[in-house]
């Protein structure tokens, strides 16, 4: 997870915020890759625009098919296991816990599915081995 933002709503300003975040981190490099589902959000001109001008392409899964989004619905169905599904008292002490979940869950949590490493263990070693190449 590179890239965070939350509010009361869903429109594209709260996806760019995201993005923004993470290209400010510099957790996103020219030419990736922005998957998504074909919510109003992702498939927006301004959330295009955004991309655009960060070099960025976009990628839209099939409509009803669930497995072209499978690493962000087994995503999200780990963070409900994980944190569980707790009704927060404000939208801050929302914030605060699932932000410091995604905290454990790039820089502590292992995965199998990377040889038992945290994502940040394997986006340093991806860096590394780039600069060693070039």
């Amino acid at each position: 997870m590179v890239g965070r933002a939350m509010a009361a709503h869903m429109r594209a300003d709260l996806v760019r915020d995201a993005l923004d975040l993470a290209v400010r981190r510099g957790l996103i490099s020219g030419d990736a890759v922005f998957h998504a589902d074909r919510g109003t959000q992702y498939t927006s001109g301004r959330f295009r625009s955004a991309l655009a001008e960060h070099g960025m392409r976009p990628s839209v899964g099939r409509t009803g098919s669930c497995f072209d989004n499978a690493v962000a619905e087994s995503f999200f169905a780990t963070l409900k296991t994980e944190i569980g599904t707790a009704v927060w008292a404000t939208r801050d002490d929302a914030r605060r816990d699932v932000f410091a979940y995604l905290g454990y869950y790039n820089h502590d949590r292992l995965h199998s599915t990377l040889n038992y490493r945290t994502p940040h263990e394997v986006r340093v070693g991806y860096r590394q081995g780039l600069t060693l190449v070039a």
